[in-house]
């Protein structure tokens, strides 16, 4: 049974790497064995969680490049590292993405004065970006005969955002989760399944991974109210996601392709 969730031999792209979920699909995919391609853009930073990581596993089995998901010309280049430094890639993390947190420091607008640009913004990182980059790494997947992608995706791309987990926060205007967002991961799911059943002949499997409140620097009351809504009473944890990306990218999920694995606790249950 363990040799079914081996990833030894593989290569692994993972975009928005150095993002607050990056480093736990890297680190992931590492473990079980892979090699992996960490892509982020040319400005991101170098988390400490990233550079925890370099420093465990070197630089022969973890290169880092840096590309926007809007850009084809650099994505190409980084596909092109990817085959001479590491080998064809076999397994694709579609994980960068955008979103607008409480207290971003970003002005607040109300729904009727949201800008065009900031909506435009969203979708276009988070759905168009990773459409290209299945582009350029998928099309290698398809002359392979194998691969396995993974679009991370959100519960919101199932249910509306519930702003009263919000509404402590003052401000004039109050709050708003960015509609863009829960729509443009809705797209990603709908994607997901357009993509599985176009390659399925081609031996590649493309399926969605749906966190749900991830546990980070949240305000105390916001974790208390997420929590009241959630069955099992808590957010999700780094170690609650690792097995499951882990299933998707392996051979355990050979015959599983267009799918949405939501690990929200069950709060869509509800």
């Amino acid at each position: 049974m363990r040799d079914l969730f081996r990833l030894e031999g593989e290569v692994a792209v993972v975009t928005g790497a150095l993002g607050r979920l990056g480093p736990i699909w890297v680190e992931t995919l590492l473990e079980a064995g892979s090699a992996v391609l960490a892509c982020d853009r040319p400005a991101a930073p170098v988390s400490e969680a990233f550079q925890r990581i370099q420093a465990r596993f070197g630089e022969t089995n973890l290169k880092l490049i840096r590309a926007d998901v809007r850009d084809r010309t650099a994505l190409e280049a980084g596909c092109r590292q990817c085959v001479e430094a590491l080998g064809e890639p076999s397994i694709l993390v579609n994980n960068a993405g955008i979103d607008r947190p409480p207290a971003g420091g970003e002005k607040e607008h109300r729904l009727e004065d949201i800008p065009f640009e900031q909506n435009l913004e969203i979708l276009e990182v988070n759905t168009l970006g990773l459409f290209l980059v299945t582009q350029v790494f998928g099309r290698q997947m398809v002359k392979a005969g194998r691969g396995a992608i993974i679009n991370i995706g959100s519960l919101y791309a199932s249910v509306s955002p519930d702003n009263r987990f919000y509404d402590h926060i003052r401000g004039d205007p109050p709050f708003l989760k960015p509609p863009a967002y829960g729509a443009s991961k809705a797209a990603v799911v709908n994607l997901t399944k357009y993509l599985a059943t176009l390659w399925a002949p081609y031996g590649v499997r493309v399926n969605a991974l749906s966190p749900g409140g991830v546990l980070g620097d949240q305000d105390e009351e916001f974790k208390r109210k997420f929590c009241h809504r959630v069955p099992m009473g808590r957010m999700a944890t780094a170690s609650d996601l690792r097995g499951p990306l882990l299933f998707l990218s392996s051979a355990a999920s050979a015959y599983v392709t267009g799918i949405e694995l939501i690990v929200d606790g069950g709060f869509t249950a509800w």
